[in-house]
């Protein structure tokens, strides 16, 4: 009985210890380099967004960026943290309403199709080079050469006050 107890003490304590180890650094490693970089194809002719533009983007209500350069939205597939991120703050959605706007905008022929699907920031980072007019959202971290970063709200990613954490 006595030695039970010690085992169940011991496997405690070790998980506790594991926990502290493993699991906290990684979540404050996860908040330091937890920025989400709005990026878009290097001819996009916008370098600044305000918050609730990017959010009329994302909305689908503005679909042009000029009168001959259409809007191509890319967003991250489900359980991304790029695409938590950017449900949360920007859409102000869940992922079933996030679904359910975009089939309705569909229907009411508001919009041609939904969002394309990318799934990692290594895809996304490929189609917004390759895609004039795209946008995606992908980890700052992940920000790849030949892609042009939009400040929010004046803000670049890693800056005070960005809004994309």
């Amino acid at each position: 009985m006595k030695s039970v107890r010690v085992l169940r003490r011991t496997v405690l304590v070790l998980s506790c210890f594991l926990a502290s180890v493993c699991v906290f650094p990684l979540a404050a490693q996860r908040e330091r380099g937890s920025d989400i970089a709005i990026v878009v194809h290097p001819d996009t002719p916008v370098s600044n967004l305000e918050l609730a533009e990017v959010r009329k983007v994302l909305l689908g209500d503005r679909q042009y960026w000029t009168t001959n350069l259409p809007v191509v939205l890319l967003i991250r597939a489900p359980v991304a943290r790029e695409r938590d991120v950017v449900l949360k703050v920007i859409y102000q959605m869940s992922e079933l309403q996030f679904k359910r706007y975009w089939i309705a905008k569909i229907f009411r022929a508001e919009a041609v199709s939904a969002p394309k699907i990318v799934y990692s920031n290594d895809m996304a980072n490929e189609l917004v080079t390759a895609i004039p007019g795209a946008i995606a959202f992908v980890s700052a971290r992940d920000v790849s050469k030949g892609e042009k970063v939009l400040r929010v709200d004046g803000h670049l990613p890693g800056d005070p006050g960005y809004p994309l954490r």
